[in-house]
């Protein structure tokens, strides 16, 4: 899993990368109230908002931590957006897309860093 400055997360299955939003993200938010995910066939490039997610305390984009096109958007997320909070890595992802390119992976950061960066916050 590799992670963003954003608080995305990235798990790589071959080409198809799954995105969501990190622990840290969704217990900064608290409770998630919507979710919007992407529609297959969208296509994105990194840094492009392409999720939106909300709380009951604020309202954040998502941002693409690759480029690619979108070939499944979590559609269980809007009638169960509280999964983003009990399951963030894991079944509360956004969207899975067909990543163009692989090294883009190269500028995400591992576990270890992404902890590192938390330490301060």
């Amino acid at each position: 899993m590799k992670f963003t400055k954003d608080h995305e997360w990235v798990s790589l299955d071959g080409d198809i990368a799954t995105v969501g939003i990190s622990k840290h993200a969704a217990d900064a938010l608290g409770d998630v109230v919507f979710v919007e995910t992407p529609e297959a066939g969208k296509t994105v490039s990194v840094g492009d908002s392409f999720a939106v997610v909300e709380s009951v305390k604020a309202a954040s984009d998502v941002y693409a931590p690759v480029s690619g096109e979108v070939i499944e958007g979590n559609a269980a997320l809007a009638s169960a957006p509280e999964t983003v909070n009990a399951d963030p890595e894991g079944e509360g992802w956004f969207a899975k897309i067909k990543i163009a390119d692989a090294s883009q992976l190269d500028a995400l950061m591992d576990q270890a860093a992404y902890d590192a960066f938390l330490a301060p916050l």
